[in-house]
């Protein structure tokens, strides 16, 4: 997502209430079914701008700083849903390229496995499954 979108998808996503960094988060990954989760390095920069901008205020809550939406924020965060729409809808809207992105998640998930519990042979022989499918994905670039 580009900087703009990170502090629209922050802006958006205090509409469901405040939050503290980690649940905004947790947030945004779950409204992106996972797609995208954005890193501390993103999200807490953008929030202090923000609060800067008198768009957010801050609290502490349990030693956490809690975000809210001013009324600046608000009206600001209802105005881009109505301009442009949710800032994460393009990710849901072909942004999965008929699957590719759940397919190298599933391809992850199941070298992790063969990594956690195959053997000396299966791990090599995983290795080289990953490794060829790596060189093939380059040679579908060479040829478009």
């Amino acid at each position: 997502m580009r900087r703009g979108d990170v502090r629209a998808a922050l802006l958006v996503s205090l509409l469901d209430g405040p939050a503290h960094g980690y649940e905004l988060i947790q947030r945004l990954e779950t409204k992106t079914e996972g797609r995208w989760r954005p890193s501390p390095g993103s999200v807490y920069p953008h929030l202090q701008l923000l609060a800067d901008e008198g768009l957010v205020s801050e609290s502490e809550r349990d030693g956490r700083r809690i975000f809210d939406l001013t009324e600046a924020g608000r009206s600001q965060a209802e105005e881009r849903i109505t301009t442009q729409g949710y800032p994460w809808e393009p990710m849901s809207r072909g942004g999965d390229h008929g699957g590719l992105r759940t397919a190298v998640k599933d391809l992850h998930m199941a070298a992790k496995q063969v990594g956690l519990t195959g053997s000396s042979e299966s791990i090599d022989r995983a290795t080289a499954i990953v490794t060829d499918a790596r060189k093939k994905l380059y040679l579908l670039l060479a040829e478009s």
